[in-house]
C-alpha cells in the first residue's frame, strides 16, 4: 500500500508509539562516570540528537576507556541499529574486562532503542518466559573463617527471602590451617599486576585430606543451618591453583551436600580441564564469566566439557549476544545461571536477559550489602526483591534512569560527573604525520 495524503501518513505514524524520529536519531556523544563501589562501575551515557540518552556500563573493575575507544565509531550513527555496530566493535574485545566496552555499549544502544519505541529491552530478546527473575546472592566470607560463622552468613541471607545463596569459601581459608597443605608454593614475582595461571601454581601446592575435611565441614554447617529447601553453590576458587585431580577430590568430598554447582574450578581457557573435573564428579560444574561472545562457549558448550554456563553480559557481549549463548546451550542440554557484579543498570539489562531465557537457572545479586546500591539510579521497584525474585520491569528501555546525585556521591576521584569526553571523538589510528614529531 503507498500513502499518498500527508496527513494519512502522519495518522499512521502516530499510531506507532515513539518517542522521538528513530530514522533520525543520530548519536551525537559518549560520557563516563565511575562509581567507587566494592568493585569500579563505570557508568556511561549515550547522548543523541534527539534528547533521548541510552546507559550502560563497563564490566565491574573495568574501566571507562574501554568503551570510550568507540565513541568515534559511534559519533553519527543511528543507535536503532544495533546489531550493525555490535558487529563493527566486537573484533576490537576480548576475554575478562576487555568485553566490559562492546557489552556496556550494547546494553546502552538497547536502552535508546527501547526508550524510542516505550518497550522493555526483553522485547527485543525475543519476549519473556518469566515475570520474575530467580536470585542468588553473593554471601561474603566471615571475618572468623570457621564453619559456624560461615553458616551465620548463610542463613542471614535466608532471612532476606532467599532460597539460592552462593558462598565464598576461598582456597587461603584451607591454607590458613595447620597441616592444610604440604609444601611451599612456588615463588612468583609479581609485575605489572599479572597473577601466575599455571595449574598448581600460587596460593596452594597440594591440599591434604585435613583441609578437604574443613571444606566439608563448613559446607555440613551451612547445610544444617539454611535446611535443604535452599540451593547452595561455591564461588570460584580454582582458576589453576588446584590441579584438577584436586578439584575432584575436593568436589567428591562435597558431594553429600548437594552443591547447585561449584564456580570455575580450573583456568578459564583449559577446556579438556573443565571436561576432566566435569566427567569425574557430581558437583555440577559452572563457568563462563570471563569468556567472550559465543566463540569463546562454543568448545565448552560442544564438548559438554562443563554442566551451566555461567556467562556475565558485560564480557559475553551484552544482553542479545547472552541470548545466543544461552540458546545454543540449551540445545545441547546445558542450562543458564548469570554472573554478575555491577550497578543497578547491569543489573536491569541482566533481569531483561533472564526473562528471556528459557533455560535460566538464577541471576546473580551482588550489591544486597551496599547500602549506595539502589541509589544510583531511579526507577528501581521497592522493594526490589521479594520472596528470592525480582520483578522483570516493564518500563521503556532498561527501566531506570541515572540519579546524578547518588552517582555524584559515590564517584572515584579521578572521575568527573559524564564530562566532556572530547579527546575520543576521532580514532586513535590514523597516517603518521612526522611533522608532528620534530621540526622540518
Amino acid at each position: 500500500m503507498v500513502i499518498q495524503d500527508d496527513q494519512a501518513r502522519g495518522d499512521l505514524e502516530n499510531a506507532i508509539n515513539t518517542y522521538s524520529s528513530p530514522s533520525g536519531l543520530k548519536i551525537t556523544d559518549m560520557r563516563t562516570a565511575v562509581v567507587w563501589s566494592n568493585y569500579d562501575y563505570p557508568i556511561i551515557r549515550i547522548d543523541t540528537n534527539q534528547d533521548v540518552y541510552g546507559i550502560g556500563e563497563v564490566r565491574d573493575a573495568g574501566h571507562p576507556e574501554n568503551a570510550l575507544q568507540f565513541k568515534s565509531m559511534l559519533l553519527g550513527q543511528n543507535p536503532c541499529n544495533v546489531d550493525m555496530l555490535f558487529r563493527a566493535m566486537k573484533p576490537f574485545g576480548n576475554w575478562g574486562r576487555e568485553g566490559g566496552g562492546v557489552s556496556g555499549i550494547e546494553l546502552a544502544l538497547w536502552d535508546l532503542v527501547g526508550k524510542v519505541y516505550g518497550v522493555p529491552c526483553y522485547q527485543f530478546l525475543g519476549g519473556k518466559y518469566r515475570d520474575k527473575v530467580r536470585i542468588y546472592a553473593d554471601t561474603p566470607e566471615p571475618d572468623e573463617p570457621t564453619p559456624e560463622a560461615f553458616a551465620q552468613r548463610a542463613l542471614g541471607r535466608k532471612e532476606m527471602g532467599l532460597t539460592f545463596i552462593k558462598c565464598d569459601v576461598r582456597l587461603h581459608t584451607l591454607v590458613e590451617i595447620e597441616g592444610g597443605m604440604v609444601g611451599q608454593p612456588t615463588k612468583f614475582e609479581y609485575r605489572l599486576g599479572l597473577r601466575g595461571r599455571a595449574p598448581g601454581d600460587g596460593q596452594v601446592v597440594k591440599i591434604t585430606d585435613k583441609a578437604i575435611a574443613r571444606m566439608a565441614d563448613i559446607f555440613a554447617a551451612i547445610r544444617e543451618a539454611v535446611g535443604w529447601d535452599v540451593s547452595l553453590c561455591i564461588d570460584h576458587f580454582g582458576h589453576g591453583y588446584l590441579t584438577a585431580k584436586e578439584v575432584i577430590k575436593l568436589a567428591r568430598a562435597l558431594e553429600p551436600y548437594k552443591l547447585a554447582w561449584m564456580e570455575d574450578p580450573m583456568p578459564w581457557d583449559d577446556v579438556d580441564g573443565h571436561k576432566r573435573v566435569t566427567d569425574a564428579v557430581e558437583v555440577p560444574i559452572a563457568a563462563g564469566e570471563n569468556w567472550y561472545l559465543l566463540d569463546g562457549f562454543r568448545e565448552f558448550i560442544d564438548r559438554h566439557a562443563l554442566d551451566i554456563i555461567h556467562p556475565d553480559l558485560l564480557t559475553s557481549g551484552g544482553m542479545l549476544e547472552t541470548k545466543r549463548i544461552a540458546d545454543y546451550a540449551e540445545r545441547r542440554g546445558i542450562p543458564t545461571a548469570l554472573h554478575f557484579a555491577g550497578s543497578p543498570i547491569a543489573f536491569m539489562a541482566n533481569l531483561h536477559c533472564a526473562a528471556a531465557t528459557p533455560s535460566l537457572v538464577a541471576l546473580e545479586h551482588h550489591g544486597l550489602d551496599l547500602p549506595f546500591w539502589s541509589n544510583l539510579v531511579t526507577g528501581l521497584a521497592d522493594p526490589l526483591l521479594e520472596d528470592g525474585y525480582v520483578a522483570v520491569p516493564e518500563k521503556p528501555g532498561l527501566g531506570v534512569d541515572l540519579n546524578y546525585e547518588g552517582i555524584k556521591a559515590c564517584l572515584r576521584e579521578f572521575s568527573g560527573l559524564f564530562e566532556p569526553t572530547d579527546e575520543w571523538n576521532t580514532p586513535k589510528l590514523g597516517f603518521w604525520q612526522p611533522d608532528r614529531y620534530w621540526d622540518k
